[in-house]
């Protein structure tokens, strides 16, 4: 029982469809399995984290400066969010474009986030719980951000007046956000 894995709209994003399997009683379904990401490269996952957030709660654009930079695989397991993630590769022929979809609970879909990205996210349902597998540990020195309405960026969010935690509220554009990752053809 594998998952389809599928690029997604900017090189090193990838969409991740699995199988559920539902009937009368409710529903089964794989939501992570190894050998899907055998060949994906930098895909060695470490550690899972969840957050659950109301609506309207923007988290991010976060990522970790190498040497601590991280990969995410995104699920949202409750509720429904709007995922978003930026190229910040410099050099990359596609630096400072996002990419973003809705991952719900009620669909077996994840977005699969290579270091080199920020991430964020916006609950859309009244609740919304995100559990993402990580290939790294949190490194709060090598960690770095964007603001999450970078005019530079213009991110379609779903929302105006979004919550911010204090730390988000604060970040800097892309452009003087203190970035080390390069892009490698």
């Amino acid at each position: 029982m594998s998952a389809h894995l599928s690029p997604y709209k900017i090189p090193g994003l990838l969409l991740v469809e699995g199988k559920a399997f539902p009937d009368e009683r409710g529903l089964f379904m794989e939501s992570w399995r190894e050998e899907d990401f055998a060949a994906v490269p930098g895909a060695r996952f470490v550690q899972d984290n969840l957050s659950k957030s109301r609506q309207g709660v923007i988290r991010g654009l976060h990522y970790q400066k190498r040497p601590s930079g991280i990969g995410k695989l995104v699920r949202c397991v409750y509720g429904k969010i709007w995922d978003v993630a930026v190229d910040i590769r410099k050099g990359s022929p596609t630096f400072g474009q996002w990419a973003a979809l809705e991952l719900s609970g009620d669909v077996n879909r994840m977005l699969w986030v290579p270091e080199g990205f920020a991430h964020g996210f916006c609950a859309l349902s009244l609740e919304a719980a995100v559990l993402y597998r990580t290939t790294g540990y949190w490194s709060p020195e090598n960690e770095r951000g964007i603001i999450w309405n970078d005019p530079a960026l213009n991110i379609s969010w779903p929302v105006e007046h979004p919550h911010l935690s204090s730390k988000d509220a604060e970040l800097p554009s892309l452009s003087q956000t203190d970035n080390n990752f390069v892009y490698i053809s």
